[in-house]
């Protein structure tokens, strides 16, 4: 069985970068921390870092042990918390992560059939698609809520897709006179709001354009924030294209309008992705019921 002190002082070179960072962080010698490795290399049969003129890189093996450490000082964190919180007779603590739209379409009617007589500690963090898988691999997070169905996840993580959306045009009340259903080619010289950052989502609005023979539009704000896009269209005369489920609240409300697109037959897929062979903790597998159920 590994030390945990021996990994934890693992993890500080490779979050350092080095020996002697390493050994500043931990309060320690440089020599305390080498015979740490040594004896942590020993035990593993196997060498954890390349040392070379650039100084020290991670092998094939340390690559594999930094994840495990990571996710090691994440259950370390986690575990004083839950003891705190089980004290107070609160469930938790889970973490879950997500695109925005992905987010904003399932979870809040996970949680509202989730929630019972007991309390619980759940926190919903927005990142893009890359960053949730390192974050699934790091155990920083148990589920990730995302677009599905356009590349094949990785080798180390289960995908299931849960819901599917048509793609609408959503516009402000200074466009009452689009509709009731538009193609791209009409409304692409109007001013747009798109998503800036690569990801699943980003490539389904290219092939939208791409499927309907038409360029992305010129005349774009670039903006990665899905609340902030709603209100630039819905104060002005700009429009985006978004899931119908996205605007759902404000389209109820008549702050917003989702018009059909004629032509374009890509609907937005949309579900779960977690770390495969990774043990859901009590409330994880509450989450997972209740964002998977029909």
């Amino acid at each position: 069985m590994i030390d945990p002190r021996l990994l934890r002082t693992f993890l500080a070179v490779c979050l350092e970068n080095s020996i002697s960072g390493a050994a500043r962080r931990l309060n320690i010698s440089q020599p305390s921390v080498s015979v740490a490795i040594a004896q942590l290399e020993r035990s593993l049969k196997g060498r954890l870092f390349a040392r070379g003129r650039q100084g020290i890189t991670l092998t094939a093996a340390g690559e594999a042990l930094r994840r495990r450490a990571e996710m090691m000082e994440v259950l370390l964190a986690e575990a004083e918390h839950a003891v705190a919180l089980a004290g107070a007779g609160i469930r938790g603590p889970l973490r879950i992560g997500g695109t925005p739209g992905a987010l904003v379409s399932l979870v809040p009617a996970a949680i509202a059939r989730m929630e019972r007589a007991d309390h619980m500690a759940l926190t919903v963090i927005e990142r893009a698609d890359a960053q949730l898988t390192d974050l699934l691999r790091r155990g920083e997070i148990e589920v990730a809520v995302v677009t599905t169905g356009i590349e094949t996840p990785p080798s180390d993580v289960d995908e299931r897709s849960i819901a599917r959306d048509p793609f609408s045009l959503i516009v402000g009340q200074l466009h009452d006179g689009l509709g009731p259903s538009v193609s791209l080619p009409e409304v692409a010289r109007l001013g747009w709001v798109l998503p800036q950052a690569a990801g699943a989502f980003h490539r389904q609005i290219e092939a939208l354009f791409l499927a309907a023979e038409t360029a992305v539009p010129a005349d774009v704000i670039r903006c990665d924030s899905l609340l902030t896009s709603k209100a630039i269209v819905q104060q002005g005369r700009r429009v985006t294209v978004l899931p119908r489920g996205v605007v759902e609240p404000e389209v109820q409300t008549g702050l917003l309008r989702a018009i059909p697109i004629d032509g374009v037959p890509i609907t937005r897929s949309i579900g779960v992705r977690t770390l495969r062979g990774r043990q859901l903790s009590a409330l994880g597998q509450d989450f997972f019921a209740a964002i998977t159920a029909e």
